[in-house]
């Protein structure tokens, strides 16, 4: 185990250079040049202490908040090495289940003989179309199940963003994250083998899949920090833009559970839950009036689990236990 503590710990600075991971450094430059433009739109100067003090204000970048960010990255990796990366559904078996699940229903593998080209082009798309929208339904059920609300809560609870709030999650929310992967990845698997057979590969850019390298270097980065992009109105309507993001993480309760997608803005139309970035108004972050009470890293792993539990229990007995309690202290 201590092994793979080490190993898991020894992996973060490569975030920097794997295109697969939200850090890699070519996203965080063009962030930054999407920056400059905003910068100067506002400012109206091109100077360079003047660009540095608004890409990265004290109040932010060193906010209690954004250091438990940074050291939830950490601990995280220590966490998911110890516990749960052993026992997370793999995409194999999903797409062995799968594939026997369509030869029962329609029969032998078809091996659609399709020029290479246009297989990996299918291959590539509904591997992102299942990602997104899987992404997309697992959103949706943390914010109205209240028993994985209390556990997405904490990514909520960040009070400023930067690029590192992504890691702001609870370890259980990652497993749940780690298994729609499997199951997403191994969908597509089985539905692209039995149309193809063995022959799948996806266009991928840098060793990312290419339209998840594209949705990272438009500014994902962006989406967790200060800085306010739209993407206007009509394109709005179809990708999620940063600054749609920033108001999914909006303390006014107009905007709670809206944006929940990721890259795409369809399923938000489809479930009624899109904002587009003209129509929110003033965004300020956070969980609403009331503090989470996520102020240490304790309180972030500890305060999920116990409240996640209490949501199971009914309200009525909840009530009852209080009131004995109150007459006892008398």
């Amino acid at each position: 185990m201590l092994e793979q503590i080490w190993q898991d710990l020894s992996a973060l600075p490569t975030y920097l250079i794997d295109a697969n991971k939200r850090i890699y450094i070519p996203y965080l430059l063009s962030a930054i040049v999407m920056a400059f433009f905003v910068y100067a739109q506002i400012e109206k100067s091109k100077s360079g202490k003047g660009f540095l003090r608004f890409l990265f204000p004290r109040d932010v970048w060193l906010c209690r908040s954004a250091k438990l960010d940074y050291t939830l990255l950490i601990t995280n990796k220590v966490i998911k090495a110890a516990t749960f990366a052993p026992i997370v559904l793999t995409m194999v078996p999903v797409a062995i289940t799968v594939t026997d699940f369509l030869e029962w229903g329609l029969g032998k593998p078809l091996m659609l003989q399709w020029p290479e080209a246009s297989v990996i082009a299918f291959f590539t798309l509904i591997l992102f179309l299942l990602d997104d929208f899987t992404r997309y339904l697992l959103h949706l059920l943390l914010h109205k199940v209240p028993f994985l609300w209390e556990f997405h809560k904490v990514h909520h609870s960040a009070k400023v963003l930067t690029p590192f709030t992504i890691y702001r999650t609870h370890p259980f929310e990652s497993y749940l994250y780690a298994c729609r992967m499997a199951v997403t990845q191994g969908i597509a698997v089985g539905v692209g083998y039995h149309l193809f057979g063995t022959s799948l590969s996806m266009f991928d850019i840098l060793g990312a899949n290419a339209f998840v390298f594209l949705f990272n270097i438009f500014g994902a980065n962006l989406r967790h920090s200060h800085i306010w992009v739209s993407w206007g109105d009509k394109l709005e309507g179809w990708f999620i833009s940063p600054a749609q993001h920033q108001v999914h993480h909006s303390d006014n309760p107009k905007h709670f559970d809206t944006n929940l997608g990721s890259a795409l803005a369809i399923w938000d139309r489809l479930g009624g839950t899109l904002i587009k970035a003209s129509e929110a108004g003033k965004v300020s972050i956070g969980v609403g009036k009331y503090d989470a009470k996520h102020d240490s890293v304790y309180a972030i792993y500890w305060l999920p689990i116990k409240l996640a539990v209490l949501s199971l229990i009914p309200k009525k007995i909840i009530k009852k236990e209080v009131l004995k309690e109150k007459e006892i202290s008398k």
